[in-house]
């Protein structure tokens, strides 16, 4: 079985010519963890590991774009992220709409269209009214889905969606009977979307956060000890042939078994 200690000594293009460019995800999902631990490490303000954070996530969409992976979706501001420090909380809300507005004319002209997942109720005007025009600016784009989730927890989605439904069935709209998993998935920010194939993890933790919950139901997991500002193109490119290497099974039989 190879890992990525078997990939770390090749350079970015030998790593990418292995890649099967049939076989890529056509949804990644990435839990950006460890901008608090590298400005720690290096003896810096916390802020500056936010903004060195954001320089990997460009990093990451650019390299999706490169490959044709049509959606990214990255956990940027949790629902508990609300618990940190309130500086700290405002500079990182005020770094994510610094950063959008500084960042999506070129995401525009390459085709990425940039969309919030999450509640908007609790944020900052001047980030909900960034990220309005920001959306509204690249509607129309197809190259890759960027989804953007601010303010956002699997949980609070999940309480959000069952209250629509809930409202429909008192209002007649829809049957008890009728609600089933596609319902339910239709109500989730991610509607109309496929579920994840692959959820990163930098930092070393394993667990998923309160992200995606309903989502990643049966997304391959890939956690790496890399801190999110040192995640760059060659580490991506590690998780994808890994994510490559995976049998996927759904919860039926291997087929290599079966053989």
């Amino acid at each position: 079985m190879l890992n990525r200690q078997d990939w770390e000594h090749l350079s970015e293009e030998e790593l990418k010519a292995m890649l099967d460019s049939e076989r890529l995800p056509k949804h990644v999902a990435i839990i950006m963890d460890g901008n608090r631990r590298w400005a720690k490490q290096k003896g810096l303000p916390i802020l500056q590991g936010h903004r060195a954070g954001s320089r990997a996530t460009r990093q990451v969409i650019e390299t999706c774009v490169e490959l044709g992976i049509p959606i990214l979706t990255l956990y940027a501001f949790s629902t508990e992220n609300w618990r940190r420090p309130s500086l700290e909380v405002q500079g990182l809300l005020r770094l994510i709409e610094v950063t959008l507005r500084r960042e999506r004319d070129e995401l525009n002209n390459n085709g990425v269209r940039v969309r919030h997942i999450g509640a908007t109720e609790g944020l900052p005007e001047p980030l909900v009214k960034t990220l309005k025009e920001t959306e509204e600016m690249t509607k129309n784009n197809t190259t890759l889905l960027l989804n953007v989730a601010i303010n956002y927890g699997g949980r609070n989605e999940l309480v959000r969606a069952i209250r629509s439904i809930a409202r429909k069935v008192l209002e007649g709209q829809l049957k008890l009977e009728e609600i089933d998993e596609n319902v339910v998935d239709a109500h989730l920010d991610t509607s109309n979307l496929p579920d994840p194939d692959l959820l990163i993890r930098t930092g070393n933790e394993c667990r998923v956060s309160n992200f995606l919950l309903w989502q990643i139901a049966y997304t391959e997991l890939y956690v790496t000890p890399t801190l999110w500002p040192d995640f760059n193109k060659k580490e991506f490119l590690i998780a994808l042939l890994d994510y490559q290497h995976r049998e996927r099974r759904f919860g039926g039989v291997s087929h290599v078994a079966a053989r």
